[in-house]
């Protein structure tokens, strides 16, 4: 049986970014468990995208992985395109000199991928490739239990294992749960017009629909939200009347949008943990929370739950080695203090992104009472407010 200091289940983006801030900040021994392997490249993108904000751009810069995605595909977009269908509202973002990037389309393989190499090469960092079968909190240590592999024990376990976590299920930890009553339609679409490295993104009756610019100006990966009905029934579509429906809900804006791939769903959900640190456990990413891809703000929410674990663990284990933090209980008293100032400041956070989403969402609703064409004004009204854009759009990039 090995010991680590942390555990961390899950080998996700956010899982190995934790792994590897909190191995470049601290002494710490860390095992990673992750039963699902790496994909084989592809030539073609894969369907599920991130859209990556500056300060997760800056965050991998500081991890050493960057320059490793920048060799893979991306796409920078240093516009927003946002309008209301079938009315007069308009915005369009952009940052100052419309020369930085307000953020980038990554595939989640393509980040994935370039962490775990990452990983594999830090020589305190072990990763574990086996499922999980049972997890049991002691007094202080976690014990964790594998069907074909000796078990091991860790001194604190972060979570990070998505949004259906199998340990917060496990430990039975309470949350706040909703149901956007939403599914996401994502594909990889040709639009005749090229994205103009912009990300595109109409406000439907029945829900947003967005278009994220590809590596190639050809190419964008959509994220259609719809009730579950609608969903189905533009996945049954045939590809000539697909491309005729998105093509037409899109204004002609980005010319002929013609199918490139399959059509798969998912359902839209908000989560979110009452507590981010509980039993010698901390909950980061969606694990922790899951909001409405709407800004495409969820995994920029969970990386900056890591790059901030990572500063806490740093500020306690920076003048004492491990044994002393979890033997000593002056030390562990402070290491609680730490990782509950964490957990408030964190769950802050995901809960002004929670009400965010939620408000626009809502204000965009099927049920909303406001007029299209009073709507329309004040989205007008906004878009030549260039002060009130601006704090929009470092918000949008994390600064």
């Amino acid at each position: 049986m090995k010991r680590y200091d942390i555990a961390i289940v899950g080998g996700g983006i956010v899982g190995l970014a934790a792994a590897l801030a909190i191995c470049g900040r601290t002494r710490l021994q860390v095992v990673v468990i992750e039963p699902q392997p790496l994909p084989e490249k592809s030539e073609t993108p894969k369907l599920r995208v991130s859209a990556i904000n500056a300060a997760s751009q800056e965050f991998f810069g500081e991890l050493g992985v960057w320059q490793a995605m920048q060799q893979q595909r991306l796409q920078g977009y240093q516009q927003m395109h946002v309008w209301d269908k079938d009315g007069p509202g308009l915005l369009t973002f952009a940052e100052d000199g419309n020369t930085e990037d307000l953020g980038w389309i990554i595939e989640n393989d393509v980040v994935r991928r370039a962490l775990y190499e990452r990983a594999e090469q830090q020589s305190g960092i072990d990763i574990i490739t086996q499922p999980l079968s049972n997890i049991a909190v002691g007094d202080s240590e976690v014990f964790l239990s594998f069907e074909q592999q000796v078990p091991v024990l860790a001194r604190l376990v972060i979570a990070a294992d998505g949004g259906n976590s199998w340990v917060r299920r496990q430990l039975k930890l309470p949350m706040t749960f909703r149901d956007y009553d939403h599914q996401a339609l994502v594909a990889t679409v040709n639009v005749e017009k090229h994205h103009d490295n912009t990300a595109w993104q109409v406000f439907l009756d029945s829900g947003p629909l967005a278009l994220l610019p590809l590596y190639d100006p050809a190419l964008c990966s959509i994220v259609w939200s719809a009730p579950p009905e609608k969903v189905e029934y533009l996945k049954a579509l045939s590809e000539t009347e697909f491309n005729k429906a998105i093509t037409g809900v899109t204004d002609g804006k980005l010319g002929l949008v013609t199918l490139q791939s399959e059509r798969l769903s998912f359902p839209l959900k908000m989560q979110l943990v009452d507590n981010f640190v509980q039993q010698k456990v901390v909950l980061i990413g969606d694990a922790a929370h899951t909001i409405h891809p709407l800004a495409g703000q969820g995994v920029n929410l969970g990386l900056q739950d890591a790059k901030a674990l990572a500063k806490t663990l740093e500020m306690v284990f920076s003048t004492q080695n491990p044994e002393q933090v979890f033997s000593q209980a002056k030390s562990q008293s402070l290491l609680n203090k730490k990782l509950g100032e964490f957990s408030r400041f964190r769950k802050a956070e995901a809960t002004q992104m929670v009400v965010a989403m939620a408000s626009i969402k809502q204000g965009f609703a099927v049920q909303q009472k406001l007029p299209k064409f009073i709507r329309g004004l004040g989205m007008r009204a906004l878009n030549n407010l260039p002060l009130l854009k601006q704090q929009l759009v470092k918000k949008a990039m994390g600064k």
